[in-house]
C-alpha cells in the first residue's frame, strides 16, 4: 500500500485519471444530494484545493464496502504516520459527515460586490462554497481557525439594500479579511452560528496550523 486511492477511466487504462492521497479523503453518504440511494461523495484535497467526486453503485453493499475500505486504509496509514497518536485521536480524523451543508448568500470584499446564493459545505475547518451542490470544485474556500488565533464569528442584520434576498447575517473575521453571509431563515442562521462558534472554540492542532499556512500562502 502506497497510501493512495487511484481511479481509472477504463479497466485497462495504463495511467490513473487521479491519484488521491488517502489521508486527504473524506467520504460521506449523500443519497439526498445525489438523488441516489447508494450515493457516496469523496472529497479530497490536492494542491490545497478541495475536489469532489460523486460515485454510486446499484448494490448498496458495494458502496458500503468501499466506504469501510477507505476508513480502514486511512486508519492503517495514520497509525504508521503518527505512531504516538492514540486510537481515539485517529478515529476523529477518519471520514465523517460534514459538520453542516446548505445554502447561504455571500458577498465579496468590495462595497460594490453583490450577494450571490451558494451551496456551503463545512468539512472540519474548511468552509467551501459551490454554485451547485454537485460541482466538482469549490468556487472558494475559507479556513476557520480558532478564537485564540484571531478568528471571530458575529451576527448582524443585513438590510435588503445590499442586493441580498435574505437578512439573517453572519460575519466571519479571519486575520486576513472579513466574510459576510446571509441565511434564509432564523433557524438556519442559528444552526450555522452554532457550528461556526463550536469550530473556532476548539484549539488548532499542529496539522491544522499547516493547513492554515497553506491557505495564507494561496491568498
Amino acid at each position: 500500500m502506497d497510501g493512495t486511492l487511484k481511479y481509472f477511466i477504463k479497466p485497462d487504462a495504463k495511467e490513473p485519471k487521479a491519484v488521491i492521497k488517502i489521508d486527504s479523503i473524506n467520504a460521506t453518504f449523500q443519497p439526498e444530494k445525489m438523488k441516489h440511494s447508494n450515493g457516496l461523495q469523496i472529497t479530497y484535497v490536492k494542491d490545497n484545493r478541495a475536489r469532489n467526486v460523486f460515485v454510486y453503485h446499484n448494490d448498496g453493499q458495494e458502496i458500503v464496502s468501499w466506504f469501510n475500505a477507505i476508513r480502514a486504509a486511512q486508519f492503517h496509514y495514520m497509525k504508521v504516520a503518527f505512531p504516538t497518536a492514540n486510537d481515539k485521536e485517529i478515529l476523529s480524523r477518519l471520514p465523517q459527515n460534514f459538520l453542516k451543508e446548505g445554502y447561504m448568500e455571500k458577498t465579496g470584499p468590495k462595497p460594490t460586490d453583490t450577494f450571490k446564493k451558494r451551496w456551503f459545505t463545512l468539512d472540519h475547518r474548511r468552509l467551501m462554497y459551490f454554485k451547485d451542490p454537485l460541482d466538482a470544485f469549490a468556487k472558494g474556500e475559507v479556513f476557520l481557525g480558532s478564537i485564540e488565533n484571531g478568528y471571530q464569528v458575529t451576527t448582524e442584520l443585513v438590510p435588503n439594500s445590499y442586493s441580498n434576498v435574505w437578512n439573517y447575517g453572519i460575519s466571519i473575521s479571519t486575520p486576513e479579511r472579513t466574510y459576510l453571509f446571509t441565511c434564509e431563515s432564523e433557524h438556519e442562521w442559528e444552526s450555522w452560528l452554532s457550528v461556526f462558534k463550536k469550530v473556532i472554540s476548539i484549539p488548532m492542532t499542529v496539522r491544522e496550523y499547516a493547513v492554515e499556512a497553506q491557505f495564507k500562502h494561496r491568498s
